[in-house]
């Protein structure tokens, strides 16, 4: 297998033909905004940075840091077992701005927890859908993916039968998993390297970073004593200081021997894997929504939600792709398989309009507004990644044509947490939709309404633009449901209720050790009262 450490690599080369424009996904993952947040982004806007944007990053800033120093005094005030040990360095790796090149980008910065960890900031999620890098003038091509629940996914692999990719992290399921067994690790050890996102040039500088932070002992209480006994060069600092990608000619820019780049990859599959241990902890998979305590019997649906659990189940068949669980089988919601939904394209994404070089030199899109991302399609084609993940099966590279266009089917698990009822979330992987309604409305009607152009009147209402992929469209299972619109209301209202932290008439507790991650009645506690909400039992992790 390639070595990790690929991820510094400056080029990104396909095989192939050219496959057809994408923008398609499916991830459900919102609120219901007002008619103005309905609306059409102006074009004149398209591209542009909304006017609140250096105080609104200032603002997620400050949080992620605020998280990290709670982190860090509950870490020195308490003895942690060996789970309690990993999960506490994961959290704070996920929280620690200084892992990116310019010590101003969290893993957290586009994943917080209010938000069903996806995007924090509502006017990006209304405009250019991506979130900046360390090099605030980069974005990625594609929305923020919620982490909640990526630990149960499995290592991908093709199911011959089915006809298939199942499993795998990321949008495109590039993360296989296939070297650490862990496609949530792999997942993990992409952002640090991408250009357009933490930006380090050499993974190496991680594991540089990681040795000058306060949490170091704890590293090395996980992953051994001699984990930084690494010989750095003199110009490190400068070196990791400088955004990637590297040059060609310097793939690796940390100059270390040998015995000490096995260090530095140690070091990086750790941070891999301690960050994936924080995420199939409770604390982001809890298995504590209003569903998991119907199926209990410690709550009851609505009369609207019971009609929308039925339609999910059958009339609107979302339970085929979104699984709510089997025999043997957790209710994830998602049956980690990859779709194309026909999602139009999404001119603001702002990867758009990345074409000319920036002051380092580099075009995060030399192909500008001609850009077509081809989904797990062009991860199946590719020999090398800035973000790490390489198509670990030479014979996949023949599938790839059958799955241009399509991407990862998300868990549909806290589709609607959000920090305030008017915040507005952006989903599927180009945040085309703006709510909830919007999504059950396309899957209901895409095949139905009259074809419009983006920005016309009664988009999203009573016309649909075209699919930017019109290969690979799934057209068996949605596109024409016939479903009333009291029947859209009922599945919006049945998805709502898939948010954790449910605060109903029992009080979510934390189990001391916190050794399970599922759903059982000895962590639940019936209120004394009906009155306000008790507060949820803080523990020596959060």
């Amino acid at each position: 297998m390639t070595r990790m450490t690929d991820t510094a690599r400056a080029t990104v080369l396909a095989i192939g033909s050219l496959a057809l424009a994408i923008f398609c996904a499916i991830r459900l993952n919102g609120i219901e905004p007002s008619g103005a947040q309905k609306s059409s982004i102006d074009p004149a806007q398209q591209g542009q940075m909304p006017s609140d944007f250096d105080q609104e990053v200032a603002r997620v800033s400050a949080q992620m840091d605020r998280t990290e120093e709670n982190t860090l005094r509950r870490m020195s005030e308490t003895t942690l077992d060996r789970e309690g040990q990993i999960r506490t360095l994961g959290k704070l790796l996920l929280f620690d701005k200084h892992l990116s090149v310019k010590e101003n980008e969290a893993c957290s910065f586009c994943h917080t927890p209010e938000t069903g960890f996806t995007g924090p900031i509502q006017s990006l999620n209304l405009s250019t859908v991506s979130y900046p890098g360390s090099v605030r003038t980069r974005f990625s091509q594609r929305k923020p993916q919620s982490y909640m629940y990526a630990a149960f996914a499995p290592v991908l692999h093709y199911n011959t039968l089915q006809g298939d990719f199942v499993g795998g992290d990321f949008w495109d399921m590039r993360a296989s998993g296939y070297r650490l067994q862990s496609p949530s690790a792999e997942q993990a050890q992409g952002p640090p390297t991408n250009p357009v996102e933490m930006g380090l040039p050499d993974s190496a500088c991680l594991s540089y970073r990681l040795s000058k932070a306060p949490y170091r002992k704890l590293f090395e209480q996980v992953w051994g004593a001699d984990s930084f006994a690494i010989a750095w060069p003199t110009n490190v600092e400068r070196v990791c200081s400088t955004p990637g990608p590297p040059l060609d000619s310097d793939p690796y820019p940390v100059h270390l021997s040998t015995a000490d780049r096995q260090r530095t990859d140690h070091v990086y599959d750790g941070f891999g894997l301690a960050v994936a241990a924080y995420e199939a902890s409770p604390e982001i998979s809890p298995f504590s929504s209003k569903y998991d305590f119907v199926q209990a019997g410690k709550a009851a649906f609505t009369a609207e939600e019971t009609r929308g659990y039925a339609l999910f189940r059958g009339k609107a068949r979302c339970n085929e792709c979104h699984r709510d669980g089997g025999p043997g089988e957790e209710p994830l919601f998602t049956d980690f398989t990859a779709s194309n939904i026909g999602v139009p394209r999404n001119p603001a994404v702002r990867f758009y309009f990345e074409a000319a070089p920036d002051k380092s030199g580099y075009s995060a899109n030399p192909q500008g507004a001609s850009y077509t991302d081809e989904g797990v399609g062009y991860f199946l084609r590719k020999l090398k990644s800035l973000s790490g993940q390489l198509n670990p099966n030479s014979k996949w590279i023949a599938l790839a044509p059958k799955f241009d266009g399509k991407f990862q089917v998300p868990t549909l698990r806290n589709v609607d947490m959000r920090p305030n009822p008017q915040f507005v979330k952006a989903y599927m992987h180009n945040g085309y939709f703006k709510s909830l309604k919007e999504v059950v409305h396309f899957y209901n009607t895409r095949d139905v309404l009259p074809v419009c152009t983006p920005g016309d009147p009664g988009e999203k209402t009573t016309c649909w633009p075209p699919a930017e992929c019109p290969t690979n469209v799934n057209k068996r299972q949605l596109g024409d449901l016939k479903l009333t619109e009291q029947e859209e209301n009922d599945l919006v209202a049945f998805m709502k209720t898939l948010t954790d932290n449910y605060s109903g008439n029992y009080q979510w507790q934390w189990g001391d050790n916190r050794k399970t991650s599922g759903p059982m009645d000895s962590r639940w506690k019936k209120r004394p009262s009906q009155g306000i909400p008790e507060e949820i039992a803080s523990t020596k992790l959060r």
